[in-house]
């Protein structure tokens, strides 16, 4: 029995060893890949030696050391021959003794001891130049030349050696922690001594190099990590200071914080240009070399600092450009609309408030277009919109009896878009100048709702850029008065990208890029006159520069007019070929029949659940745009927490609120500890009340004023 035991345990043990025999060559590792595996991770072989990129800079480093060698040798000689000479000096005068009897308080006993050893020491001096210039006397007479040659070269060598870099000597300690290697312009200790003129880090306190500064496009680039408990997050909101302190214009400086596996927060990655990065000729626009576009790809938009390509994504996103006039506002708008004319399966929403000809050549293949600031106009404006919130009304009643296979996700996707069954384009409303008609003062009844002409546009683009994406809408608004009162808070909310060019100050700035975006480090109104065309970018996704980059700023493409209407013919000869020429670009205005209760119905219904009324003033527009609905469930609200949120001066806060009739006052709150404390606040029935005063005293009186003009 246990031998046939022991036999039944053996033969497993056979079988298994017959399968590792039996398996193929290819899947057993080879004798060149045992090879290459233990030449890559033993420590014992160089670093250099292991991949062709580290071979390739230990072969520049080689190559920057035998450049550099005779120079660091002639300074090394000359930095110990002044060590030298400064040891002597101090040996000679007997500092050493000097200064232990002036710490014993016995100088003036020790006087004569000082003067007798400072005697010697000068004979010692000329005995040993005595001995010198003898055994130098005598090499020459041995050995001619060759031997002061040998005797001088030693004494460089020692020398060298004694005026070497010396860790912990002033001067001489290495201020970066990490690999170093040649930089023709990257100074070490120029870096560290820029962080501390900015105040990013303290006066003991220095930097540790993670990357070596290497040369990238037109500038240096280097990756460094702070001190513990110093933030990256601190670095950008002072790139100012810091470029200050570089001696570089803010343009020419980059800083990012270095995220993901490789990163934390105390990681920054720099980049300083060599020159203005965004000077020289106009950039050419790629999509004029393409036939066609997709425009569910990112459209190119423009180039950063460092000459990386950042795109813009259309889908899914609406858009604002805001600028001062003259600033590149209409060609920078004009990018992402070339992307959806090259798509012929897109419909063209195009409104031109300014009445040139900059839109002119869009009318080729806008599905509705106008142009002009008259009063017909922005009522056309007005027609237009409502057909299409309409539209993406249906389009959503259409989309909810498709089956998962065709929408998956109760979104459109690229093959909806294309159907044209289903009649669900990719549609883009894109306004330029569009302040002429959200400030359009007429007033109008809707749906028995006294309201103003602007303010119903802006609830018509507040629903379509937070509806409309889901079904394929694409807002794209731009303005040369970037305020509040041109665009209404609840409207600047839902556009996802921003692109800020230069603006008048920061207010403007962070009113198109976004709250305290200022003391992010991005600030529109210090971009340079002289750069037409540069803005800063936050994008509403990822870019190339990064899928954690909060914002970039970026030179955009030059299109000329002529471009623009090669770009635009092409378009129009895309639609006739794919059959989408539609609307006015296929002689067609007449509207279609819409259920404007509907609509009106849709934006009540939007309005109450995501903003404010549309008539309120500021800065009690905000304030109920904050609350929300604590409105109704709160009974109080302290005065810092607004001011804090809305980003206002208090006293200014208190000046506005006080002239509509709603004024602060003290309360007790309970705190976090379980105590109370009075502050000073605002009831929010007090905020309801002013809500109830404004709206119908604006209403009575503009209707005061049009009985009397009657």
């Amino acid at each position: 029995m246990n031998d046939s035991t022991q036999s039944r345990e053996v033969e497993p043990h056979i079988f298994d060893a017959e399968l590792v025999d039996d398996l193929p060559t290819e899947a057993r590792p080879t004798w060149w890949r045992r090879f290459v595996n233990w030449w890559r991770r033993s420590p014992h072989v160089p670093t250099p030696l292991k991949s062709r990129h580290a071979l390739k800079l230990a072969a520049v480093d080689g190559l920057a050391f035998m450049l550099r060698s005779p120079w660091r040798f002639v300074s090394a000689v000359g930095r110990g021959t002044v060590a030298a000479a400064r040891g002597w000096r101090r040996w000679v005068r007997v500092h050493d003794y000097r200064d232990a009897a002036e710490q014993s308080e016995k100088l003036a006993d020790k006087f004569t001891e000082i003067r007798a050893l400072t005697l010697f020491r000068w004979k010692v001096t000329g005995a040993v130049i005595l001995a010198a210039a003898a055994a130098a006397t005598v090499a020459y007479v041995l050995y001619d030349w060759h031997g002061l040659w040998l005797a001088a070269g030693i004494g460089a060598a020692a020398l060298a050696v004694f005026g070497r870099r010396k860790d912990g000597a002033p001067g001489r300690k290495p201020v970066l922690a990490g690999p170093r290697t040649l930089t023709w312009t990257m100074d070490s200790q120029a870096l560290v001594d820029a962080f501390r003129d900015a105040k990013l880090i303290g006066k003991d306190e220095s930097l540790r190099q993670v990357e070596r500064p290497a040369h990238d496009g037109s500038g240096w680039t280097v990756t460094v990590d702070l001190p513990a408990t110093r933030k990256a997050a601190d670095v950008i909101k002072h790139r100012e200071a810091l470029a200050s302190a570089l001696a570089v214009d803010e343009l020419q400086l980059i800083a990012e914080r270095v995220r993901g596996r490789g990163g934390h927060a105390g990681r920054v990655f720099l980049w300083v240009a060599d020159e203005d990065p965004y000077s020289g000729p106009p950039l050419r626009f790629p999509l004029l070399d393409v036939e066609s576009w997709d425009a569910w790809r990112p459209v190119p938009f423009g180039r950063d600092a460092r000459n990386r390509r950042v795109d813009l994504q259309l889908v899914w996103t609406s858009l604002v450009v805001g600028a001062i006039p003259r600033q590149g506002k209409t060609c920078a708008t004009r990018l992402p609309a070339a992307g959806l004319i090259l798509d012929p399966y897109t419909r063209l929403y195009v409104f031109d408030g300014k009445g040139g000809k900059d839109w002119r050549a869009a009318e080729a293949v806008a599905h509705r277009y106008v142009c002009g600031d008259e009063q017909e106009h922005t009522e056309a404006v007005r027609d237009h919109l409502v057909e299409l919130v309409a539209e993406v009304q249906a389009r959503f009643s259409r989309m909810s009896t498709l089956d998962d296979d065709i929408c998956p996700e109760s979104k459109i996707t690229p093959d909806i878009s294309r159907d044209r069954d289903l009649g669900m384009p990719l549609t883009a409303v894109i306004i330029d100048e569009v302040q002429v008609y959200l400030e359009n003062p007429t007033r109008e009844e809707i749906e028995g709702k006294k309201t103003t002409l602007g303010a119903y546009i802006a609830d018509l683009l507040t629903y379509l850029a937070r509806k409309g994406p889901a079904v394929g809408i694409v807002v794209i608004l731009a303005t040369q008065r970037p305020d509040s009162n041109t665009i209404p808070s609840r409207l600047r909310a839902v556009l996802g990208s921003r692109f800020a060019l230069r603006v008048m100050d920061w207010r403007d700035s962070n009113i198109v890029l976004g709250e305290q975006m200022n003391t992010r480090g991005f600030d529109a109104s210090t971009l340079l006159p002289s750069h037409k065309g540069v803005g800063i970018l936050r994008p509403d996704g990822d870019t190339d520069t990064g899928a954690d980059t909060l914002a970039t700023t970026a030179r955009t493409y030059y299109l000329t007019n002529a471009e623009w209407r090669s770009l635009c013919e092409r378009g129009r000869s895309l639609r006739e070929a794919a059959g989408t020429l539609t609307g006015h670009a296929a002689g067609d205005d007449s509207p279609r029949p819409i259920d404007r209760s509907a609509v009106v119905r849709a934006l009540g219904s939007s309005a109450a659940e995501n903003g404010p009324p549309a008539d309120l003033p500021e800065p009690l527009a905000s304030v109920v745009e904050y609350l929300g609905a604590d409105l109704d469930q709160r009974d109080f609200v302290p005065t810092a927490e607004l001011t804090d949120e809305l980003d206002v001066d208090p006293i200014t806060f208190a000046r506005r609120m006080g002239e509509l009739e709603c004024r602060p006052t003290r309360h007790r709150v309970p705190t976090d500890d379980g105590d109370v404390r009075r502050v000073r606040g605002y009831f929010t029935a007090d905020i309801r009340r002013a809500i109830d005063r404004v709206q119908p005293d604006e209403i009575s009186s503009d209707d005061a004023a049009e009985a009397d003009t009657g």
